[in-house]
């Protein structure tokens, strides 16, 4: 006897759970979601308040992603990471227009870029300040660190802000 009629009966049970188990579980993370990407030109693009970043570390990835079902429709994404402004960026943001900064702390950002976390950091944070840069069309918050200068970002589905010229 050939394939599967050679199995018998436990066989052919203990291939379908085989089969069953890997349809239910999940695949492996995405490459997106472990690629720390260092470019800040589309944080620019999304961030315009925050000026001109450079030492960014970032992830940008799908939500959902790391399941072999998907619902049909728009996928989130979620753009999380560090960058550090301009020198007196972050005093001006923090000492500009009355926008009630508090201490508060981030949390815990993803694994891959948890190395990257400033080490001194003493993040403040306005919801004011998030809400002028989501423009109330998408969810993020924004922590500052005032003595060096970072920004650290957790929004989902930031959009490219489009450009007043031509």
């Amino acid at each position: 006897m050939g394939g599967l009629a050679g199995l018998g009966r436990r066989g052919a049970l203990a291939l379908g759970a085989a089969t069953l188990l890997a349809a239910c579980t999940p695949t492996t993370k995405s490459t997106d979601e472990n690629t720390v990407r260092t470019d800040s030109e589309p944080l620019e693009r999304r961030f315009t308040e925050l000026g001109s970043l450079s030492d960014a570390h970032w992830l940008g990835f799908a939500l959902g992603g790391d399941s072999r079902v998907s619902a049909p429709g728009p996928t989130d994404v979620r753009v999380v990471g560090f960058a550090r402004l301009t020198a007196g960026g972050v005093a001006a943001i923090v000492g500009g227009r009355q926008r009630g900064f508090q201490r508060e702390t981030p949390s815990k950002p993803p694994e891959t870029l948890a190395q990257f976390t400033p080490k001194s950091a003493r993040w403040v944070r306005s919801e004011s300040f998030d809400r002028e840069v989501t423009g109330g069309t998408y969810s993020g918050a924004f922590y500052f660190d005032p003595s060096g200068d970072w920004v650290y970002f957790d929004t989902i589905n930031p959009e490219v802000v489009s450009s007043s010229g031509p």
